[in-house]
């Protein structure tokens, strides 16, 4: 059964990879290509429900690295570029239209006037804990059929995965162009 009316099953999408290339491992390719539609269906439900908070996954992405950034969530608007992988003139485009709604403020370092500091709102912040309540219902939900022990597993070999990309590819964390 297709996943899709334009998106061929897996087993159908590797048979049709099998006949035009003999050299294909079957058994990578279901791997690689279910890890490809996973993380394609997760960021289409993850921007499905922070649309119902009125933000963007753009505007999520900032919220998120704020965050992470610490209390009191501030950085200057160069350092929140280069954590997401944007140019500095996307960044400022983004930092323009979230300052616009309320999600950051965007001001002047007091120590050194020439720099920008782009902090979280109460708003931005209340936006993000929204958007995690509805992650964390969404992703119990993705791995409701699996035990405890085997969410450990998985967690473990997408790790290892992970970190085979990183070493290989120490580039690959950012964009090869902007999104918005």
């Amino acid at each position: 059964m297709p996943d899709s009316p334009e998106e061929p099953s897996l087993d159908e999408q590797i048979a049709a990879y099998q006949r035009e290339f003999d050299d294909l491992d079957p058994q990578v390719e279901k791997v690689v290509s279910a890890l490809g539609r996973l993380n394609r269906r997760m960021n289409v439900a993850y921007g499905r429900q922070v649309s119902e908070l009125g933000i963007s996954n753009a505007e999520w992405e900032v919220l998120k690295t704020l965050v992470l950034a610490g209390a009191p969530y501030r950085l200057g608007p160069g350092e929140l570029a280069k954590r997401l992988g944007l140019t500095p003139a996307a960044m400022t485009h983004r930092i323009d239209r979230m300052a616009g709604e309320g999600l950051v403020t965007r001001d002047r370092d007091e120590n050194n006037r020439v720099r920008v500091i782009v902090e979280l709102t109460d708003e931005g912040r209340t936006k993000w804990l929204e958007a995690m309540r509805m992650a964390s219902h969404f992703e119990e939900d993705l791995l409701q059929d699996l035990s405890g022990a085997e969410r450990g597993v998985l967690g473990e070999l997408l790790i290892r995965l992970l970190r085979r990309v990183e070493h290989e590819q120490p580039d690959a964390g950012g964009r090869l162009t902007d999104l918005d």
